[in-house]
């Protein structure tokens, strides 16, 4: 019903400016909310207020001339106009008559529609790099894309869900050379591990298999390496030069298949990992797309294109895009003074290449430490001439791990962070699920373990499970289970307390919390319904017995109560979180 009266919203605003009241040029935003308070109707409207400076009157009175000109509907029983310049909508008092029936008869396929069918959305997220097992960080941008391609789904949208493995460049040098050295210590060989290099204990892990699979095939004595050398400023090492010394060294001394192979090991542990750990998250992936299956002729394809087109210039041996000249704060690096291409080179290449399969919006969802990347991405995908409103970029903060009011440290380099597998073998899949997606995307998320770990109502999955649970238990009691075709027939009209009629009226609005959702790329919304639509029925619980003595009221609650059972289960299925029968 929201959807419908934006509509009814837009149609007066139309006759408005054909009657000269509104400039026809005015941009219309018409912004629909369900009212919270039903003394001022069940949804309002603030359109009135956006719009009287264009309209040169006061907003009130914009108002009054906007809900004159709003086509009849036969869902809406009056208008009234509130405060300043609020237009508050009345539904009729049956508007969720038979919304119970419908419930039960479409039963998992309540809330979805296909609103969107046929139109292709490539949403990629996660692609952290597989430098390390994933951590709490990453398992938020993990939760949001998965929770957000399943509600695109519900919509009727074709989703296909990508990983973009970062599998090139100097971060995997760096990761090649920590196993290395690792590996190299295994063999007996006393040295220093550089500050700069992985140093969490997977990577122990894996030079450990590669010592006990290749034995001494890739030894050298650490005197060849001379780990104490590297570039110094006033005196000290400088960290970053000195590890690319030591990537240096460690390609001259091995052989390029020997290099290869441990990179190749390296790379595939870890990609496997996170694949595994992300399974275990409930979170999969169409297709896992390699930066190394670029190549460097796709890559080249791009640079020359931009270079064609005049984007580029070279400046100190390096070759630069002109990203200011599309709105970017500085010109970007594309090929460094070294001849190698950057990883910002392969990712223009990746996204040319997600525009020629052709979908009609692509999706990518960051970590908010990529702000600084959109501008750049954008900058290019504009020089070579694609259509930039088909990309969406989000921003996903990390969360912040909390135990016993402490905040516990997350640095893949240093070694130090909870894995993302360790938080779901301490909370459950659920929980985190659930958390992770309790807030708007771009606001910091603070993720308290110990009321994860709660069985309070303070714990809001805890919550929402129980409800669900607790049908369960209600349905089972008693005699025989009445089947879902002959509760659908039931008359559902002596629900007339105001708990009854309160729990109908939020399971009514599931559809629209779905489609809202979708269309906002917000999780948080089902998230929310789900904890009112708990609560609603914990209410009506606390107020009245489903299992009466009179046949008609039992089977009219019963009726009910499965209805919102198969609300639950439906919203919860959205966030991959489970609908557990007993708790």
């Amino acid at each position: 019903m929201q959807a419908q009266i934006s509509k009814l919203l837009a149609a007066a605003v139309s006759s408005l400016q054909d009657a000269g009241d509104l400039p026809a040029d005015t941009n219309i935003a018409v912004q629909v909310t369900r009212s919270k308070d039903g003394t001022h109707g069940d949804f309002a409207s603030n359109l009135a207020l956006q719009l009287s400076k264009a309209a040169k009157v006061p907003a009130r009175t914009l108002a009054e001339k906007i809900a004159a000109h709003i086509p009849e509907d036969p869902g809406v029983a009056r208008v009234e106009i509130a405060g300043p310049g609020f237009i508050n909508f009345y539904l009729h008092t049956n508007h969720d008559a038979g919304i119970l029936r419908q419930i039960l008869q479409t039963k998992e396929g309540f809330g979805r529609n296909k609103a969107h069918t046929g139109r292709k959305i490539l949403i990629e997220f996660v692609s952290a790099n597989p430098t390390g097992p994933l951590h709490v960080g990453h398992g938020r941008g993990a939760a949001y894309g998965a929770s957000i391609a399943h509600l695109l789904e519900a919509v009727g949208h074709q989703v296909q869900r990508e990983y973009y493995i970062n599998d090139t460049g100097r971060q995997m040098d760096i990761l090649a050379v920590s196993v290395w050295l690792r590996y190299l210590k295994l063999c007996g060989q006393t040295l220093h591990f550089p500050d700069n290099a992985y140093q969490g204990d997977y990577i122990w892990d894996i030079a450990a298999s590669v010592h006990r699979e290749h034995e001494h095939a890739f030894f050298h004595p650490a005197e060849a390496l001379d780990l104490q050398s590297g570039n110094h400023t006033d005196g000290k090492v400088d960290a970053e030069s000195h590890i690319d010394t030591v990537i240096d060294k460690a390609k001259n001394l091995l052989t390029e298949d020997d290099y290869k192979t441990l990179l190749d090991y390296a790379l595939g542990t870890l990609t496997r990992d996170i694949q595994n750990d992300l399974e275990l998250f409930a979170v999969t992936f169409d297709q896992w797309y390699s930066e190394q299956s670029l190549g460097q002729a796709r890559i080249q394809e791009v640079l020359d294109t931009l270079t064609r087109n005049g984007h580029t210039y070279q400046k100190d041996g390096a070759l630069l895009f002109n990203s200011t000249a599309f709105g970017d704060e500085k010109d970007r690096v594309l090929i460094r003074k070294n001849g190698k291409a950057t990883y910002f080179a392969s990712d223009i290449a990746y996204h040319l290449d997600k525009y020629d399969r052709n979908f009609d919006q692509l999706i990518n969802i960051w970590g908010a430490d990529h702000h600084g990347y959109m501008a750049r991405i954008r900058a290019a995908l504009q020089a070579l001439g694609k259509d930039t409103g088909r990309l969406h970029i989000l921003l996903v903060q990390f969360a912040n791990l909390y135990e016993n009011g402490e905040r516990l440290p997350m640095s893949t380099r240093s070694g130090e962070f909870v894995t993302l597998r360790q938080l779901r073998k301490q909370i459950g899949k659920d929980a985190a699920r659930f958390f992770y997606v309790m807030r708007k995307c771009e606001q910091h998320l603070d993720f308290d373990l110990d009321l994860a770990t709660s069985k309070t109502h303070d714990n809001p999955v805890y919550y929402v499970q129980y409800a669900h649970a607790r049908i369960c238990s209600i349905l089972k009691q008693g005699s025989t289970p009445l089947q879902d075709e002959i509760l659908a027939d039931i008359d559902d009209g002596l629900l007339a307390s105001e708990q009854e009629k309160s729990l109908v009226k939020q399971l009514a609005q599931f559809p629209e919390s779905v489609q809202v959702a979708a269309d906002q790329l917000a999780p948080h919304i089902v998230v929310n319904y789900l904890r009112e639509l708990a609560s609603s029925f914990h209410r009506f619980y606390n107020a009245h017995q489903v299992l009466v003595p009179e046949p008609e009221m039992r089977n009219a609650r019963l009726k009910l109560i499965r209805a919102t059972q198969i609300v639950l289960e439906n919203g919860l299925k959205l966030l991959d979180v489970s609908a557990p029968e007993q708790m």
